[in-house]
């Protein structure tokens, strides 16, 4: 199954479709050796919804491709599955793996994962990270958490050496681990469009 953050190569340029609908970078810069990012929205035609990354943080752009022409996936939790894989990077140096082999030694309740500049980075050999680049994070969490449960994921990520971001990937949508603490509710993210919850797990309640 192909998830939100999921990076996927497709076999073709083809298959974005017509250039007149994206970008002019993204036919200077893209190729298939390079990923497209899963994106949450509404499948047209059972295509799925991808982002196109460039060189630029402010290059970014919105398509859909077929499910037959992808030919390879990366999830964010492949990329934390071997810790030693993660001390052998290119960018062992780099925070945000190293944050990762910090966190890849707790108990973690959840399946997790890494996504954003240093999961793309970790599945393309690609130097996008910076000296402040951010780790975000995405934690499936199929069942609704305890309130301590949370609260220690938020002290795991407060004791690491740069600023670590994780959203919550519920059957209904992902939300901000740092908002739901904040306020005790969220803005749940959802195919359909971001909807204010105070239970992203069960119901779209707005307040």
């Amino acid at each position: 199954m192909i998830r939100p953050h999921d990076l996927i190569w497709i076999n073709e340029r083809a298959a974005l479709g017509a250039d007149e609908a994206l970008p002019e970078w993204v036919s200077q810069q893209w190729r298939t050796s390079l990923p497209l990012v899963v994106r949450r929205d509404v499948q047209e035609g059972g295509r799925i919804p991808v982002g196109i990354r460039g060189m630029k943080r402010s290059q970014r752009a919105a398509a859909w491709v077929s499910e037959e022409a992808i030919r390879r996936i990366v999830t964010p939790e492949s990329l934390v599955s071997e810790p030693v894989a993660l001390l052998h990077s290119t960018f062992v140096s780099q925070q945000p793996v190293q944050a990762l082999i910090m966190l890849a030694q707790r108990p973690w309740p959840w399946t997790w994962g890494v996504t954003g500049s240093c999961g793309y980075a970790l599945a393309t050999e690609i130097p996008v990270m910076h000296a402040d680049s951010d780790l975000d994070l995405v934690v499936r969490c199929p069942q609704p958490a305890s309130l301590d449960d949370l609260q220690r994921l938020a002290m795991w990520l407060q004791a690491l050496p740069c600023r670590a971001d994780a959203q919550l990937e519920t059957p209904l949508g992902g939300f901000a681990l740092s908002e739901w603490l904040r306020d005790g509710r969220a803005m749940l993210k959802t195919a359909a469009g971001p909807r204010l919850t105070r239970d992203p797990w069960a119901s779209f309640q707005e307040d």
